[in-house]
């Protein structure tokens, strides 16, 4: 896929015309990596913002322990880069990303992408809508550890990933909520009782979207 067709297929980039495309483009790369493959570790300072065009990535810590502690999943056509401010010409990783499928990323030179696009204000609004997503991801982070309880997080989970619930396994899925998976099980199938959930050759669906979210929205 040329850069061009790439930065086109990007919502982030949606309001640029012609000339401000060439310009990305000239500050551009595109590069392709293996699954597993560890992007970045955290508390580094990064020099590239980058975008994943296709893929998937997971964003984790390490505590003191060793143990890694899952945050969350990045899919394609999302912002790989973590950001917490538009004045330095870095940006600073405060999780481990890596990359868990075959995955292309675009990676634009943050320096020059700050001096033109967003001293300029050309893509200020685009840089803080993504700002702001990424804190109500954090704050959804902070519930689903220290707020929810295995009902709420399954819930959460199911509300906001469907996909990824069907495609991992029960016993990754407990171990990224830190519940007990015959907790999972339980909760489940009380779901499936009240019938806000049902379950076809193992995969499940939702029947009841309104009710699933009230269990952690209220």
């Amino acid at each position: 896929m040329e850069i061009k067709e790439v930065i086109a297929k990007l919502d982030f980039f949606h309001n640029l015309n012609n000339n401000e495309i060439r310009e990305l483009m000239a500050i551009s790369s595109i590069k392709n990596y293996k699954s597993d493959y560890l992007l970045y570790y955290e508390k580094t300072k990064q020099k590239r913002l980058l975008f994943l065009i296709d893929g998937l990535a997971k964003a984790y810590k390490i505590d003191k322990h060793e143990n890694e502690i899952f945050l969350y999943y990045i899919y394609g056509g999302n912002i790989l880069s973590e950001i917490s401010t538009i004045e330095d010409n870095h940006l600073i990783s405060y999780s481990n990303i890596q990359l868990i499928e075959n995955s292309q990323i675009l990676t634009i030179d943050y320096g020059d992408f700050k001096s033109y696009f967003l001293d300029s204000g050309l893509l200020c609004l685009e840089f803080a809508n993504e700002i702001i997503r990424q804190s109500k991801q954090l704050q959804d982070l902070v519930n689903r550890e220290f707020i929810f309880d295995s009902v709420s997080k399954v819930a959460m989970m199911l509300s906001t990933d469907l996909d990824m619930f069907n495609r991992l396994k029960r016993y990754d899925i407990s171990l990224m909520l830190h519940i007990q998976p015959s907790t999972l099980s339980r909760v489940l199938n009380r779901l499936k009782r009240n019938t806000i959930i049902d379950t076809i050759k193992g995969k499940v669906i939702i029947v009841n979207k309104k009710a699933l979210d009230r269990i952690f929205n209220e």
